[in-house]
This record gives C-alpha cells, structure tokens and sequence, in this order.
C-alpha cells in the first residue's frame, strides 16, 4: 500500500511538472533549464524546500539566472513567488531582486520589475509580457548590497497564457489578488469540499463543483455602520484596454453596496462598475469596459451596513483586448501631444486672431548662451520677439485635442530672457474644443534666467480639451522672451509616471545611477551633482533632466 501511495505522489509530481508551460519551473528536482552565470554568485538549489537562493557566503555583488530560450506570441503573465531576507531594514544599499526581459536582438536587457523589500514569508509578484514574434529569455538579478548576511530566494517562476488580472481562484496563490484585511469583514476562499470550509454556496462558476473555489464575503461578522472589504489584484505593468468580465453571487438582506474601482499608483480610485440587483440565486456575468494605460490595480469592493447585509461571491475573473460592446477600441496615443519643434510645429499651432506670437527659431550656443534643449543646435519656440513685444501682448499656442476622462501628466521645457519681474509671465491653461478659457493649471514664479528649466503637470478633465501655453508682455519696459521646447505628455499622473521603470541604457541620474556601474572611484571618477559646476565656464548650469537638479 505503501508503495502504491508513493507511485501516486510520484506519478501527480511528474503530471504537475508536465503541465508546467516552458519557462516555468517550482524548483523541486531541478531548475528547468535555467542556468547561472558563472562570472558571478553561484545559485544554490534546494530540492528538499523547493526553491533557489543566493547569499552573502559567498563573495561578490550579485547573482544572475537565466532562463532557457522562449517564445510566445501570446500575451502572457509572469508569476514570480519570492523572498528577500536580510538583518538590516535601513541599509543605504539593500539586497534587490531584479528580472529582465532579454529579447532577440536588442542590446540592452529590458528590466520589468525590481523589488528590495525584505520579508518574513514569500511574496508575489505578478508581470504582464506583451505578445511579441521575438525570442526572448527571463533573467533574474539578485544584488546582495552591503547588507553582510543577507539573501534571496525564488520559489516558483510559472508563466501561464492570458492576463495576470485573470483568475479563477483554482491555485493557492490566488493569481496574486490579495485581500485588504478587516477585523470584521475580509474576503475569503470558498469551495473546495474542505469540511470546515466557511463556503456558503454548493458550487463554483469555474469547475459547477463542490471541488471548485471562489472568493466570498460575508456580513455576519460586520459591527460598524459602512464596513468595507476589499479583493485587490495584481497591478497591471503594461498598457491595456477592452472588456473586464466576471462572474458573481449576491444576496442582499440589507443594504449592501458592490462596486467595481481602478485605482492607480497614486491612490487615486476610478468607479467602473455597481451592481444594480439586490439578489442573484445563480451566477450571473458581468462586463465593463476597461482602460488601464498606465499602472492600474482592480479592487472588488463591498459595503456592507449590518450584520444581516447579506454575501457576495465572485468567480472567473477575465479579460479580452476587445471592448465589451465587440468594437475594437482605438486608444489615445499621448505622443500626438508631444513635439520637440525640431522640423515643424507637429501638431500645435496658433489662432490667427492672436497673431504670430510664437516663433521657430535656431541660435549658436556659446558659453553664454544655450541652444534648443533637445540637442543644443536644433529649433525651439520663441514668444516676445521684438517684433510681437507690445504693451499687453498675449501669445497663446494651442496643443491638439485631448480625450476627456483620462489622467495626463504634461511635462515640457521652458527658458526666460529679459524680464524684471517673472511672476504670471508665462503659464498653461485649458481650453474647452471651441476655445473657451477653463482655467489656468500653472504658472512660472520664478526661474533662473537663460536656463532650460522643466515643469511637469498633472490633469484629468471630465471633457475634452486643449492644453494652451501662454506668454504675456506685461508692458513695453517689463516685456522679455519666453522660449518653448520639447513638449511630452504621458498618461497617468506625474507621480505615477515617476514610478515606471526606465526603457533600456535611459537614465536621468535623478533618484541613483540606475544599472550603470563604474570599476573605480577616485579622482578620475564620476559624480552625481546638483546644480552648476564647482569652477566657471567648466560645465553646465544645470542638468539636462530639470535645469537644476542632478547630473553626472
């Protein structure tokens, strides 16, 4: 009997590990292909524990394991289960997991995710990996730090087909949704045939079986006036949109509240989706359209205002790039709002009522003077000329036509010559379609003058609308030049734009030295600064990012 029990264990073990799709691996016989870089930390595989790791015994900086070669055309999702331990919270350079997308062809690895939060369990992190023709390999980077005794363990990569905001409940990770705990009311896991399950329905949507999951709340435990819990899923990290459906249970005895939110990485929350019955004795299909393009997370959340409020259950959480109405979206491509003036005015240009007040020009740069910011010899925008510098004048450049609903951060580069007095000399306003002020979103204070300075602003309007520079000639004696260049506007707010993680050899220096390295510190060495140069004439008066903040 014995030995038919092992048999049985043996044989699901190697079913399991055949249903893993390539590039997967739990890390319990061997590593699946995956192979380490020698130059560097050896990763050590624990068979007995099921997973691989890497620490400080050993001397060196870091540790890399790549995966064998892969290919998909699908979209896909990255599960990575994860810790990171160490015996300092406040190192100034903590142990880091980093994983990047090395594809066919490219130079640079692309890195998708990095995490140097330490822990006392394992953790998830769940990717998005857009459908691609490209062969590519996972690279997972371990840096140790200076922590002395610190380490980093990898208990499951698994990539699976489909979206990462999927699921159907049915594995024990949850595909990464995590419930917001409560002291009251949470959600949880229900279904299974587990004898002191809490389940209360007899069958899952997925499986029509006791066997089956789902997630549940219930309101028995609810205390307080407005109880709210939350099911929060993976946070989307690549651009999506279409139709977000699922499938649900509800049962209201009181007065309850299910509600659909996106929230992004600045907290800001975004209602999508309310149910509008009060009971639901079968499973019943729900769908919304769904925009993420930017970092998004979903959050199911119910409200409950008694004890006697009721349940709700929710199942088979899924996602098609189609929109629910099956009309192919076409999203807004932010970069119609950009221009660095460089061969024309893109899509910007003037009201022929207000004049030619902005200008294209092009100027030698010398230790006095700058060129354009985009490369220092090229074209930039110029208000205030001496042809336009009149008592009163007012030169307003129009940008195209922007979708209402939407969360934009705005960032462009400005430089002021010749005025006394720069308050309220140059600002950004919104203009409704039929050029109609709305109202003014920014304005220059101060800034230092002949220097290209950056101004970012975030701005989500309920209509359509236009982004409007404005230059001012307050009088013939206060009147100067304002100059324009390189206007980029991304969707999501400015903060959360902060947050992505730079494309492939880009870096700002502004936060660190991003991957770049240098062998040797010392005299020949190079720094991270603000501001100008130490001695005159030797180097720039600010950096190229901001104007004023940080350079190498």
């Amino acid at each position: 009997m014995l030995r038919l029990c092992l048999l049985a264990a043996q044989a699901l073990r190697l079913a399991g590990a055949a249903l893993l799709s390539p590039g997967s691996c739990a890390f319990e016989d061997s590593a699946c292909g995956y192979e380490w870089d020698y130059a560097h930390l050896p990763w050590a595989l624990h068979g007995e524990g099921h997973y691989i790791s890497v620490d400080t015994s050993y001397e060196g900086e870091k540790a890399v394991l790549s995966s064998p070669e892969l290919y998909s055309e699908e979209w896909s999702c990255i599960r990575l289960i994860y810790q990171i331990a160490t015996t300092s919270e406040t190192s100034p350079d903590p142990a880091r997991l980093n994983l990047y997308l090395r594809q066919e062809g490219e130079s640079f690895d692309r890195l998708l995710w990095s995490a140097k939060e330490p822990s006392d369990s394992w953790l998830i992190a769940s990717l998005d990996l857009m459908n691609s023709t490209k062969k590519y390999k996972i690279v997972l980077e371990g840096e140790m730090g200076q922590d002395k005794s610190a380490s980093i363990a990898v208990f499951e990569i698994k990539i699976t087909p489909g979206y990462c905001i999927e699921c159907d409940f049915e594995e024990n990770h949850l595909c990464g949704f995590v419930n917001r705990w409560n002291p009251n009311v949470n959600w949880f896991v229900g279904g299974g045939n587990i004898r002191n399950s809490q389940s209360i329905l007899p069958k899952d949507h997925t499986l029509n079986s006791e066997l089956g999951h789902y997630m549940y709340v219930d309101s028995v435990y609810v205390k307080h006036f407005q109880e709210v819990a939350q099911l929060i899923s993976p946070k989307t990290t690549a651009p999506m949109s279409g139709c977000l459906s699922f499938y649900y249970q509800l049962k209201q005895e009181s007065s309850i509240v299910f509600t659909v939110y996106l929230r992004d990485t600045s907290g800001f929350y975004e209602e999508i989706w309310k149910t509008d019955s009060a009971l639901s004795a079968d499973w019943v299909l729900a769908e919304v359209d769904f925009n993420a393009p930017y970092p998004m997370e979903v959050i199911f959340e119910v409200a409950f205002n008694s004890a006697r409020g009721g349940y709700v259950a929710l199942d088979d959480i899924s996602f098609s790039p189609v929109y629910c109405s099956n009309q192919t979206g076409t999203p807004f491509n932010p970069a119609q709002a950009a221009c660095n003036f460089e061969e024309d005015l893109c899509n910007f240009y003037q009201d022929h009522k207000d004049g030619p007040g902005w200008s294209r020009v092009k100027v030698k740069r010398n230790v006095y003077r700058a060129g354009d910011h985009t490369t220092g010899f090229g074209y930039y925008l110029l208000a205030n000329t001496k042809f336009t510098s009149q008592p009163g004048y007012i030169g307003r450049l129009y940008g195209p036509t922007l979708p209402g609903n939407l969360q934009f951060c705005l960032r462009f580069y400005y430089a002021l010559y010749g005025f006394f007095k720069m308050s309220g000399t140059f600002a950004v306003y919104i203009f409704e379609e039929n050029h109609v002020v709305q109202e003014k979103i920014w304005s220059v204070l101060d800034s230092p003058k002949g220097v290209w300075t950056q101004a970012e602003i975030s701005f989500k309007k309920p209509m359509p609308c236009k982004v409007v520079f404005v230059s001012w000639c307050k009088s013939f004696w206060d009147c100067g030049l304002v100059a324009l260049d390189d206007v980029s506007l991304s969707l999501g707010s400015c903060q959360a734009a902060d947050l992505l993680l730079p494309n492939p050899g880009e870096c700002t220096f502004e936060k660190d030295e991003c991957v770049f390295t240098q062998k040797k510190r010392g005299r020949g060495s190079w720094h991270r600064r603000r501001g100008p140069t130490p001695t005159s004439y030797t180097g720039p008066k600010g950096d190229h990012t901001t104007g004023d903040t940080t350079c190498i």
